[in-house]
């Protein structure tokens, strides 16, 4: 029975991972494919990287991604800080109260966040374009950055703070050398889920964007309708270079920190 589940346990999560990361194998092989079918290899190429970096519908909608999402994940970390701040200071039916509405926008159907801020914008007579963009993106973002820093804040010993008042420090000393630092986890994780959802978002945008502002999900959307270039297997290939570097220089910076932790501790000994 044991050598059973050591053959199975391995055998599932190899399938689980190759669910998951095949086709992202298989957009970054064709990538390189000297020709736009998406199912024959004819030959190994670079032209779609040389020629994205020319496609200006592309490379503009990519970056109207990246300032739309830079913006909206830092505003909404500021404003669900403070919120989350403000929560955690309520009373406990109060707490459970508001924390039940924010969580709200996160389990509703996207369709329907999109519809009703594109009503609400009609109503206010905003003109669909960057700002109304803008204002879905924090609205949508705000409450993960809330999920992410209620746990942090939980387990913060409010004895601490308390301490640096009795030392001398006024309220916003006490916040940001000692609150602050204890959080920061929490903030930081929050705001990077803000940008991912932010940049990968199309349902929302869909519905509160004009037709001067396309970002990248609704610009890849548009070419469904004729046939997608090899060019965004290319664009989508360099993201995940990226995200992989970041992810492993991460890796290797905790484990080195943690190791020096160690040896700390070990020295102390």
């Amino acid at each position: 029975m044991k050598k059973t589940k050591k053959i199975l346990s391995p055998a599932y999560l190899a399938l689980i991972f190759l669910f998951l990361y095949l086709p992202i194998f298989i957009l970054i092989v064709f990538s390189f494919n000297s020709s736009k079918s998406k199912s024959v290899w004819t030959g190994f190429t670079f032209d779609w990287y040389v020629q994205l970096f020319h496609n200006d519908y592309i490379i503009s909608s990519f970056i109207n991604t990246l300032i739309l999402a830079a913006i909206s994940s830092i505003i909404a970390t500021i404003l669900g800080t403070l919120a989350a701040i403000g929560i955690s200071a309520m009373k406990k039916k109060a707490k459970t109260v508001i924390l039940n509405l924010t969580y709200l926008p996160i389990l509703n159907p996207e369709i329907i966040t999109g519809v009703s801020l594109m009503i609400l914008f009609a109503l206010m007579k905003l003109e669909p374009g960057f700002f109304t963009l803008l204002i879905a993106h924090i609205s949508f973002s705000v409450p993960y950055v809330i999920l992410n820093l209620m746990p942090k804040l939980r387990q913060l010993d409010r004895s601490q703070y308390e301490a640096a008042l009795d030392l001398g420090c006024n309220q916003y000393q006490a916040f940001f050398k000692v609150i602050l630092p204890e959080i920061f986890p929490g903030i930081l994780s929050g705001f990077l889920m803000a940008l991912t959802y932010s940049i990968d978002d199309f349902v929302i945008s869909y519905f509160t964007t004009g037709p001067a502002m396309q970002t990248l999900p609704i610009a890849i959307y548009s070419m469904i309708r004729r046939q997608i270039s090899p060019e965004i297997n290319a664009l989508s290939t360099i993201m995940f270079a990226v995200v992989l570097i970041i992810l492993v220089v991460m890796n290797v910076k905790d484990i080195r920190s943690s190791k020096k932790r160690e040896l700390k501790y070990l020295n102390n000994i």
